[in-house]
């Protein structure tokens, strides 16, 4: 594993990588509360199968900075994206995954023409357009119970001060049973400051006021994420996750278009490629090497 940075136009990022340096470009995208270092596993499982792998630390995660707009909207985060794809020289056959917010932006990729990568493995978070369905109404209630951290990041002040305690409860509620000590210390660096935590929480802000609109720069992405995808798109859910309700992974399979697939993995919660990693890593490569 080594460390690179990427200039972006507006903000710098630090990066993991692995694998050889002329190999398929794979680009591996963390979630909230968390970090580059989910990939810890898959990484090194690409790598030994020739792919050349970039995780970056997302816009407002130390030790990668502050962006200059400010922006935690979705279409921000794809249009980094596809801009480590440029300056990895990525080519046509890059593939995306990503993991909770990481998932949210490779499901907008994934649908959308302009998207670099040939295939997308989204983790923990289906394409929201998947659910469009009545039967989703069933799941709703348990779900908006699970999804009380969203309304509380919403709010002034608190989510900043009280970030430290939050991100260790929602491990403990998102992976029951998981032991989080090797990956909390990480996550608390990330937003050890007021700035990073600002960012980080900022990505709910950004999208759930819908005032706060993206930057014109990012527009061209903007909604994606609610459309289905045109890309090949493989989606894994834990069995026991709870923070999206699993019915919502059955659901999303019959809303998927051919050429998608989804699986629950036995015995993982929320941060399946930790917990799971084996079962994680054999899904995912099959399904890229495919591509």
């Amino acid at each position: 594993m080594r460390e690179i940075t990427l200039d972006l136009d507006t903000v710098r990022l630090r990066a993991l990588t692995w694998g050889p340096p002329s190999g398929r470009l794979a680009v591996l995208l963390h979630g909230f509360p968390d970090t580059a270092h989910t990939w810890r596993f898959l990484g090194p499982a690409l790598a030994e199968t020739g792919w050349r792998v970039v995780a970056p630390f997302t816009r407002g995660y130390a030790p990668s900075g502050i962006s200059t707009d400010g922006s935690g909207h979705v279409a921000a985060l794809v249009d980094d994206a596809v801009a480590i794809h440029a300056r990895m020289d990525g080519g046509t056959d890059a593939v995306l995954v990503g993991h909770d917010w990481g998932a949210i932006t490779a499901n907008a990729l994934a649908a959308h023409p302009d998207n670099p990568f040939v295939a997308v493995a989204s983790l923990a978070v289906p394409p929201s357009a998947a659910l469009r369905r009545a039967a989703a109404l069933r799941v709703l209630p348990r779900q908006l119970r699970n999804s009380w951290y969203i309304l509380f990041n919403q709010l002034p002040v608190l989510p900043e001060r009280y970030a430290e305690r939050l991100v260790a409860r929602l491990w403990a509620d998102w992976s029951p049973g998981y032991d989080a000590a090797g990956d909390l210390p990480a996550v608390r660096a990330a937003i050890a400051d007021r700035d990073h935590r600002r960012a980080a929480l900022g990505y709910y802000r950004d999208l759930a006021q819908p005032w706060r609109r993206p930057p014109a720069r990012y527009r061209r992405w903007a909604g994606a994420e609610m459309r289905l995808p045109r890309t090949p798109v493989l989606y894994l859910h834990g069995a026991r996750d709870g923070c999206l309700d699993p019915p919502l992974a059955e659901l999303a399979a019959r809303g998927l278009p051919p050429g998608c697939e989804v699986h629950l993995v036995p015995g993982a919660g929320h941060f399946l490629q930790l917990e799971q990693p084996d079962q994680v890593n054999a899904r995912i490569l099959r399904f890229l090497q495919a591509r």
